[in-house]
Order: structure tokens, then sequence, then C-alpha cells
């Protein structure tokens, strides 16, 4: 609601008399305080390394960054925090993971200090009915995390949360969790999943220049990913919560599901009115892709 109509009701309120108790009026102002929805993002994250190089992906990150609203807070969807059971961060400063190894020292020395946020932390919770949402101060941001957010964001001044991906839960139970997050888009709060949606490191194919994002497919990640997107196009969801069933491309392609699962926690915020588009639409290392798929208005 505009904020010009909420001062005019204001107004009309009596000064006297049977005034609103400051809770009220809190829950009141909320209602107006309500957005359009914000848009929703999944980013294929591929190599750490991305969070430090200047390539095609991460110049499309910040030209994200910048397309999009300004939001009051993120609640990011990584691929790298599996739980028993659904966690959200709660600390007021998230540590910056480092959850690799093998890599310069230079990412390593990377830090990411965007606080945390004990209200989004709250509304998380109220909103998921599916499951008791609780609380943990054992994580922080891992590379999944501020990987995207580093370019996206680069002055780390918005509040992060991460929440967790339940390994003993099936995608359905993912996709139907997420339905009740989609409250958060019209609180200014950005959703982003981080994954890939073809991710077999197993068998990736190292370039001859060594460089793992030179553009270069398998034949049946390829495959996978022209169904993957197939599906997101059409508003079709019930084949890519299904995924399993979508034959040996797609089995090659998600032989483990976490890289997957962000995907469906953004799809599951989709509306009908909502536009989409796809970036980084690229295969690399033969057995990863770095598509991204934009809902909502930017």
């Amino acid at each position: 609601m505009h904020r010009a109509h909420f001062l005019r009701l204001m107004g009309m309120l009596p000064l006297t008399g049977a005034a609103m108790q400051l809770q009220d009026l809190r829950r009141f102002s909320d209602t107006f305080a309500a957005t359009d929805p914000m848009p929703v993002l999944f980013v294929g994250h591929g190599s750490p390394m991305n969070a430090i190089e200047d390539n095609v992906f991460s110049r499309e990150m910040k030209a994200m960054g910048q397309k999009v609203p300004k939001p009051k807070a993120i609640l990011m969807v990584s691929a790298h925090w599996e739980t028993k059971g659904t966690f959200v961060t709660a600390q007021e400063k998230p540590p910056t993971i480092h959850d690799f190894g093998g890599f310069p020292q230079a990412l390593f020395d990377v830090q990411y200090p965007a606080p945390g946020s004990k209200w989004l932390a709250g509304e998380t919770k109220a909103a998921v009915k599916k499951t008791t949402v609780a609380e943990s101060n054992d994580w922080g941001f891992d590379h999944g995390c501020w990987s995207v957010t580093r370019n996206m964001f680069p002055g780390a001044d918005i509040p992060i949360i991460q929440i967790s991906l339940d390994y003993s839960q099936p995608p359905q139970y993912h996709y139907d969790l997420a339905k009740e997050l989609a409250v958060l888009r019209r609180k200014g709060v950005l959703i982003v999943g981080s994954g890939n949606m073809v991710h077999n490191l197993g068998r990736m194919v190292i370039p001859s220049n060594g460089d793992l994002n030179s553009p270069y497919g398998l034949d049946w990640a390829l495959e996978a990913r022209s169904l993957f997107k197939k599906h997101i196009e059409s508003g079709n969801h019930s084949p890519l919560i299904g995924y399993k069933n979508l034959g040996r491309a797609v089995q090659l392609s998600v032989p483990t599901p976490e890289h997957y699962l962000p995907l469906l926690y953004v799809l599951a915020q989709q509306e009908k009115t909502d536009q989409l588009s796809f970036f980084n639409d690229v295969a690399v290392a033969g057995s990863l892709t770095m598509t991204s798929v934009l809902i909502g208005k930017v």
C-alpha cells in the first residue's frame, strides 16, 4: 500500500478515546508496508573462483545486482548447507565460511561481512507451517552464498540469512516448503537459490587451456539443460519436481540433489503474472551448467 494512502488513513484515526495499542498499530502499519513482489533468482554459482575473477559469469551477476530492486533482506538457499531438519542462520554477524580446498589463498582471504537478520529469521520461521524451523548459530555464509552476493551486492550492506536443505526429505517436500516462503516476496525480501541445474563433478572435462569457464557441454548435459528449460518456460513444475523420472541424461546431470534443489525453491515462488528469463545460460567443463533464472519484474 502506498505510504501517502497510509498517512491519510492515519489522519482519520481519533486522537483520543480508544486509541490503538502500540502492537496493534504495528500490525496495522505492516499491512501497508507490503510491497510489490520482489523478483526471485536461481543463480548457477559454479566455481568459487567466480567470486574473485572478472569473467562473463561474475559480470552478469554484477549486472543482475544492479537490475533488481534493492531488497530489505536476502533469504539464501545454498546447495552447500545440508542438515537433518530445517534451520535458519540467526547470528547478527554471520562468519564467512571457506568450505572448499585446493584454491588460491586469495579466495580464502575473502570476507563478506554482511549482517544477519533476526527479523528475517523470525519471519521465515513464522511463514513455514510444514515443519519447525530452528535457529542455528553454527553456520554462516558458505561459498554458495557469498560467491553470488559478493558479485551482486559488493557493499555487503544488505542483511542475509540462509535456510538449510533437509537432506532427509524428497523434492516435493522442498517445493511445498518453498511455497510457504512466498509471503516474504511482499515484505521486501529477495529469495535467491544458489546451485547448478547440471552438476556432476565426477564427469568434468578439464579444458586444455585450463579455463574451467570455457563453454563446453557433454551431450547428456546439454540435453538435460534443454529439458529443464522447456519445463521451466512452460511453468509446468511437476516434471521438475519428479526429475528422477526424466531419463538418463537428467540422472547423469543430477547424481545428487543438493545443487538442484535450490532451483525448486525458486520455481515454487512463481506466480502466473511473473515474467521469466534466463541468464548465464552456458555449459562449462562438460558436466556443469551456469544457467540461471530470473522470475518477476526488475
